[in-house]
């Protein structure tokens, strides 16, 4: 079974930040089952053919350890592992894809993140739009036999990565819109959806790591969301256009959650624009509140293959000229003599 007990996952070597103290992280798959369950009319494209599921691992080892190494020269210090079916847990091997990863390899993986300053943090996305990987166990949704699988699997990973500061739970897009072209549509509605959830943040918060969520639901129910979100856990608007207008309700959504008093680490991506991330890293410098500012987060929503490299070199790239804009912001803020 699992190793428990251990505190190597908040080491301070796993926790290594430049003089700005925050959080710059990067989010990588491991696993990359996620959107659609079949070919679709959109996955016929080049472009999209490869959000289709698949019953093999898409990642591939060589292209991880360079990602790791450019994540270092870029300036990130966390990495979001997205884990999905990519790894054969002992819980539940079932929902394993081929050539999964052991938890001993995964184990060797993150060692090597923390060696090099990179503190890993785990994901697994329960959201019914982004479930494929779970398997059978996605059509069991909100039943006794679902939340035995959540359990374990919370429970195990936590064990795995040594008890992690965080543990990104998803929980975004579960609309039917997000999912009109899947073979099985669950959309969770009114108390159900917030149950589930705080079922699996009481899971995470036993195990001692803090849960962290996409925070997209306050865009349709802002009331309801203010009123029912614990204010403990760690929220992730999402925001990927090039125009930070506060007119723009996913822009807006940043300064709300600072006011009330949520903590945050604002998402970006070069999915859509190339400017996106430093234009989200200044926006947020000038308006939210530098306690509740844990850091940022750059996503590609690539696999981790060599086919994608472009995409994920040129997201670095924006990770590593944002924090150095970032520090040179701070380093004239400091009084002269400073340290």
């Amino acid at each position: 079974m699992p190793k428990t007990g251990s505190t190597r996952g908040s080491s301070a070597s796993s926790r290594k930040a430049g003089s700005d103290g925050l959080i710059w992280a990067n989010l990588i798959h491991l696993s990359y089952n996620m959107w659609w369950d079949r070919d679709v009319p959109e996955s016929r494209s080049v472009a999209r053919a490869h959000l289709v599921a698949r019953p093999y691992l898409r990642c591939e080892s060589a292209f991880w350890d360079e990602l790791v190494r450019r994540m270092v020269t870029a300036g990130v210090n966390m990495a979001v592992i997205d884990l999905g079916d990519a790894v054969k847990y002992e819980s539940h091997p079932e929902i394993a894809v081929r050539n999964a990863w052991t938890p001993t390899r995964l184990r060797r993986a993150l060692d090597r993140m923390r060696a090099v300053g990179i503190e890993p943090i785990p994901k697994l996305n329960f959201a019914t739009t982004h479930d494929i990987w779970m398997g059978k166990y996605s059509r069991c949704v909100s039943t006794d036999t679902y939340y035995g699988v959540c359990r374990d699997l919370i429970a195990e990973v936590i064990s795995l990565f040594d008890r992690p500061r965080f543990f990104h739970l998803g929980m975004d897009e579960e609309t039917y819109d997000h999912q009109r072209h899947l073979r099985y549509v669950v959309i969770r509605q009114f108390d159900l959806w917030w149950e589930d959830l705080l079922f699996l943040v009481r899971e995470v918060e036993r195990g001692g790591a803090r849960a962290w969520v996409w925070s997209d639901p306050v865009w349709r129910q802002p009331d309801e969301f203010y009123r029912r979100m614990p204010r403990t856990v760690l929220q992730s608007n999402w925001y990927y256009g090039e125009s930070f207008s506060r007119r723009i309700d996913y822009v807006r959504a940043f300064v709300d959650l600072d006011r009330n008093g949520y903590d945050q680490i604002p998402t970006g991506s070069n999915w859509a624009s190339g400017v996106n991330f430093e234009r989200m890293v200044r926006f947020c410098r000038r308006n939210l509140s530098a306690k509740r500012l844990l850091g940022f987060m750059q996503t590609t929503w690539m696999p981790t293959l060599q086919e994608f490299r472009r995409q994920h070199a040129e997201a670095l790239h924006e990770v590593g000229a944002a924090r150095r804009w970032w520090e040179a912001r701070e380093k004239c803020r400091r009084p002269a003599g400073a340290r």
